[in-house]
């Protein structure tokens, strides 16, 4: 029964590794994705290792007060004596677990509601599809406000279920559309026809040919959940005791930093939510591009175009 179980699983376990295969090369071979790779591992590297990049407590009131950038302060203090830098750093590590736990927690609920109701249809597909829809119909950020305005100054894990909560439903839609069109395919009649239970076919035999798609789901709602965070932290919804970047925006704009010429304070945060935002983006068109074909057709035959001034060149030659 054991080997049963190991073989059945192979297929899944091979599907899996060269979807994987397939991943890596979209983002190797796509400049704009490597980008995105490349500031996402930069990012990464502040989030695990602050103390080894950052040597100042980011939380001290230790520092003279609104001190311009220098060799100890490389960026400066702000108006309550702390290291920007160091906040800056540090900051980086709560803003990636709220995008990465959020993210992945959004997806797995969008599977869920997508894929499981897809597939099984009838009474399932009707009422989880329905949840889907009225959190669609509502503007998520107004949601946001009014389920997080109950828990003032929330920590990090009310606030990534507001955002799991919040955020699921548009990628829900997406992953149901492409279950929908895969239900008559003859790789799943012929699992059927085997006699697999519903909940293997939808693990085993479904999800990994849509890893591309819930790749693509997970980096779109990384996006949205970073930025909503940050604005959540910036208009005081969030723990101002902690530290992140959204929060260095809610000091800064108490301590207004931009009437006080302390630019540093208010631009600094900015730009990383908006590099961290466009990192998630960048990575997201390869797989948006596995997905697509007609999108890598167009890519090919952007590879394939010679300018007619070289043709005629040529020629002359």
């Amino acid at each position: 029964m054991a080997t049963m179980q190991i073989d059945a699983m192979a297929p899944a376990a091979a599907a899996s590794e060269r979807a994987a295969g397939r991943l890596w090369r979209a983002i190797r071979s796509n400049k704009k994705a490597m980008t995105g790779a490349v500031i996402l591992l930069v990012f990464a590297i502040w989030a695990i290792f602050p103390g080894q990049i950052a040597h100042d407590n980011p939380q001290a009131f230790a520092y003279g007060r609104s001190l311009g950038p220098s060799a100890a302060h490389l960026l400066g203090t702000n108006a309550l004596g702390q290291d920007l830098f160091a906040q800056l750093i540090w900051g980086a590590r709560e803003t990636l677990t709220i995008a990465l736990v959020s993210g992945v927690l959004s997806t797995l609920l969008s599977m869920i509601m997508g894929i499981a109701a897809a597939y099984l249809g009838g009474w399932w597909d009707n009422s989880l599809n329905l949840i889907t829809d009225i959190l669609l119909v509502i503007p998520t950020f107004p949601l946001l406000i009014v389920i997080i305005a109950y828990y003032p100054h929330s920590g990090l894990i009310p606030m990534i279920a507001v955002l799991v909560i919040t955020g699921y439903s548009y990628g829900a839609r997406q992953l149901r559309a492409e279950a929908l069109s895969m239900r008559s395919r003859d790789f799943l009649e012929a699992a059927r026809v085997r006699g697999e239970r519903s909940i293997y076919i939808i693990f085993v035999e479904i999800i990994p040919s849509m890893t591309s798609l819930i790749v693509a789901v997970f980096l779109g709602t990384a996006v949205y959940n970073v930025i909503a965070a940050a604005t959540l932290q910036w208009i005081g919804f969030g723990d101002p005791n902690s530290v992140s970047w959204g929060t260095m925006l809610y000091w800064a704009q108490n301590g207004e930093a931009l009437s006080t010429g302390q630019y540093l304070w208010a631009i600094a945060p900015g730009v990383c939510i908006g590099l961290l935002g466009a990192a998630f983006a960048l990575v997201q068109y390869a797989f948006d591009e596995i997905g697509s074909p007609a999108l890598q057709r167009v890519r090919l035959s952007r590879r394939r175009y010679v300018a007619p001034w070289r043709i005629r060149a040529e020629r002359a030659r």
